[in-house]
């Protein structure tokens, strides 16, 4: 679903900064050689997604989904010199490419991979999070927000891609649909939540965007 004109989405990426070399390159292997390109952010995402963490200047983030690195590096370019962004991705296959434009765009130092089931490994990280970002398997995305929240500094964020579903939200529901179900999920906790003011903004396929309260 387009939730904007095209000419007017090109007009948007017309008027945004455009991406950096290492960024440029990323993209272009991604659509070459790997699955599903389109999960890649992309440079209208990647740079809102730079400018949040530029803003915020957080000393630790927590990425959900690393796929080929680009949201990881986009995010890490609002690091402080002694920030670290942890990421964490099922698909092994895709570590080398990884390791390969985090050391491309400088931030081999700041970047933490870690491989495996997210829903098991965040439980054992020992992290006081600043900011989170969730772009992973969406069944899951409910348990990431419960197994997030309490490791998220007050007045620290949770960011949620997706969220929209090519406008599947707003659509009449298959039952067998366990990701749109998820989603629809995942969207109603964070609203009811006390805990987190929240921000849904319809950019790209959809940001959930949420503040723990101090």
């Amino acid at each position: 679903m387009e939730f904007i004109s095209k000419k007017l989405d090109d007009y948007c990426k017309e008027h945004t900064s455009a991406a950096d070399a290492v960024l440029e390159e990323l993209n272009r292997e991604t659509h070459t050689s790997v699955l599903n390109p389109r999960m890649i952010s992309g440079n209208l995402q990647g740079k809102f997604l730079t400018m949040l963490s530029s803003m915020m200047q957080p000393k630790c983030i927590l990425e959900i989904g690393t796929y080929t690195g680009y949201s990881a590096i986009c995010l890490a370019k609002g690091l402080p010199v002694d920030g670290v962004l942890h990421t964490i991705d099922v698909n092994e296959e895709l570590e080398e490419m990884n390791t390969r434009y985090f050391k491309k765009a400088g931030l081999e130092h700041q970047v933490v991979q870690h491989i495996g089931d997210a829903s098991k490994l965040i439980p054992e990280l020992k992290l006081e999070i600043d900011l989170a970002f969730i772009d992973a398997d969406k069944k899951n995305y409910p348990l990431y927000f419960d197994l997030l929240i309490d490791k998220i500094k007050p007045g620290g964020w949770i960011i949620a891609d997706n969220v929209l579903w090519s406008g599947k939200v707003i659509e009449e529901i298959d039952k067998g649909d366990k990701a749109t179900l998820a989603l629809l999920a995942y969207n109603r906790k964070v609203q009811q939540d006390s805990r987190v003011e929240n921000l849904l903004l319809p950019l790209r396929d959809g940001l959930m965007i949420c503040r723990k309260k101090e």
